[in-house]
């Protein structure tokens, strides 16, 4: 009886997560630095480095895992059966790892944004940090938000956070 409030309002703080993406993204001031990307479809590795930017990306067994490095440094890894995506723009860094039937994504926007983010269960998670901030979810406890504009939505745990500052 009480599910279907709580993934209404999970499900309504993951889109919220969208404006302030494009908020971070549009907001953070641009650096010149290279751009990187490593995608890993299937059981591959793939890893770039460039000045100012680096990505590694690894996925097995009908995963898919990518990293995006545009003048930061991002790693994602995906276990079987899951998705992991890592996005980290000027001078953020991004870091997501998936087990079976998860899908956790990480974004960093900005100097000193720092995200990681594990899918351990089945379900989506999602951290987003503007500069300065720090996003941690673990999947298997209260995500947290510090030190900067950030956000994160677990949908294993039903829990999230937001910080402002």
């Amino acid at each position: 009886m009480h599910t279907v409030p709580v993934i209404r309002r999970s499900a309504a703080a993951v889109f919220a997560a969208a404006p302030i993406t494009a908020a971070l993204w549009l907001g953070a001031p641009q650096a010149a630095a290279a751009d990187t990307a490593c995608p890993a479809p299937g059981a591959t590795t793939s890893s770039v480095s460039a000045a100012g930017a680096q990505c590694s990306a690894t996925s097995s067994g009908g995963a898919a895992a990518a990293a995006y490095g545009l003048g930061g440094a991002a790693t994602a890894n995906a276990g079987p059966t899951s998705l992991s995506l890592a996005i980290a723009q000027n001078g953020g860094s991004a870091t997501s790892n998936s087990a079976a039937l998860s899908a956790p994504a990480a974004i960093a926007v900005g100097p000193g944004a720092t995200v990681n983010v594990a899918g351990v269960r089945p379900g989506l998670a999602i951290g987003i940090a503007g500069p300065g901030a720090q996003v941690t979810v673990t999947g298997t406890g209260v995500p947290t938000c510090s030190g900067g504009a950030g956000f994160a939505g677990d949908l294993q745990t039903l829990q999230g956070c937001v910080s402002l500052r």
